[in-house]
């Protein structure tokens, strides 16, 4: 009698199929994913450092220093006496200098060119470090083949970002601004919090597996989760009008608080023609509705928050009570800020704040799409 075959045994051969070790697989993919998460965090942090260095550099009035636009060799600062005397006189014929700063030495110009210089050099920098972690990890085999177009993405991300950086300085190189549009110095911020909005998002992405990133969507909180996309497009509105107050140093106008200039609306509205210019270089407007839209995304926030207590998910529940703490937070140094006529010191940590707000709120997003269960002992 022939011996009886097992079920594992192929057909047709004497050969029988290993089975793969349990959990084989699951293993390479985190491992994939650790790595992939170490490069987005490094890059994270660099984005919010490079958004804080480019809020000193606008509170120091350094953006116009470097009149030139030029990736390779702008890396090189000057390195003569020569080379400083022509990087001031191409400072020199701005409108900044003619205007504002006409009794300026070279000494003192040297401390705004350092500031615009370390600003950009931050950003060659971030260019090279997606670089170089794309490619590292592509050729020792650590860039999961998932998503990786998304990864991808990022470097081209950052490249747009530098040319509307350019833009924005160039607009200030017109021989009639004394600083740079306003428009665009929003662009600029703008696509700055877009960046790291989408790397954070992807590197909360990568922290779980597929599957566990399609069980947990199963149980998303699809009211929530609403909610928080339009927290998160708030957040960006007001992100945007805050760049718009800082383009025209419109906090430090109207210092009274919550009145402006004694009265509820600013005097001489819409003195500028053609009228569209207003909501750009009006400082009592702008100012004006970037309070009304924080007073709206105060309360629009609070209700968010009280929504996700009901939440069944602690982890979620502790991701939006920081996000209503953090709109505390900033509300209170918004006025503050405005009282004291925008000092640098409390601007740059009402800009900062407005970071942690914004990732707190894709966070908070996040958990509410892709839930984590957590066990009935640990919800109590």
């Amino acid at each position: 009698m022939s011996d009886k075959r097992s079920i594992f045994e192929e057909v047709g051969s004497n050969t029988k199929i290993i089975a793969a070790p349990v959990g084989a697989i699951s293993r390479d993919e985190c491992s994939e994913r650790g790595w992939v998460r170490i490069w987005l965090w490094a890059l994270v942090v660099l984005i919010v450092i490079m958004i804080t260095v480019g809020g000193l550099t606008r509170l120091t009035d350094s953006g116009l220093s470097i009149t030139e636009w030029d990736p390779v060799m702008g890396a090189v600062p000057p390195l003569s006496t020569a080379a400083w005397n022509a990087a001031f006189a191409a400072y020199r014929t701005t409108a900044e200098f003619t205007l504002q700063n006409s009794d300026m030495t070279l000494a003192e110009f040297k401390v705004i060119f350092w500031w615009e210089w370390g600003h950009r050099q931050l950003g060659r920098f971030i260019g090279l470090a997606w670089l170089a972690g794309f490619l590292i990890l592509f050729i020792v085999g650590k860039l999961p083949k998932v998503r990786r177009i998304s990864l991808f993405i990022i470097g081209p991300f950052i490249g747009l970002q530098g040319f509307i950086g350019w833009l924005m300085v160039n607009s200030g190189l017109d021989g009639v601004r004394i600083d740079v549009a306003s428009y665009w110095l929003m662009a600029h911020l703008g696509a700055a919090f877009a960046l790291l909005g989408y790397i954070f998002w992807t590197l909360q992405l990568f922290g779980r597996t597929e599957s566990e990133l399609l069980q947990a969507r199963r149980v998303r909180e699809r009211k929530l989760f609403g909610m928080s996309t339009g927290l998160m497009h708030f957040v960006a509105l007001q992100v945007l009008l805050g760049a718009l107050v800082a383009g025209i140093d419109a906090g430090r106008n109207y210092t009274d608080w919550p009145l402006m200039a004694g009265e509820f609306l600013p005097p001489d509205l819409f003195s500028l023609t053609p009228w569209w210019r207003n909501f750009f270089e009006d400082d009592g407007l702008v100012q004006f509705i970037h309070r009304m839209s924080a007073y709206l995304l105060f309360v629009f926030g609070i209700v968010v928050y009280l929504r996700a207590k009901a939440s069944a998910h602690k982890l979620t529940r502790l991701a939006f009570g920081k996000i209503g703490l953090l709109l505390v937070v900033q509300m209170v140094l918004g006025v503050v800020t405005v009282m004291n006529s925008s000092p640098w010191n409390l601007a740059i940590l009402h800009q900062f704040t407005a970071i942690l707000l914004w990732l707190a709120v894709i966070h908070g997003r996040f958990l509410a799409g892709y839930p984590i269960t957590t066990s009935v002992r640990l919800q109590s």
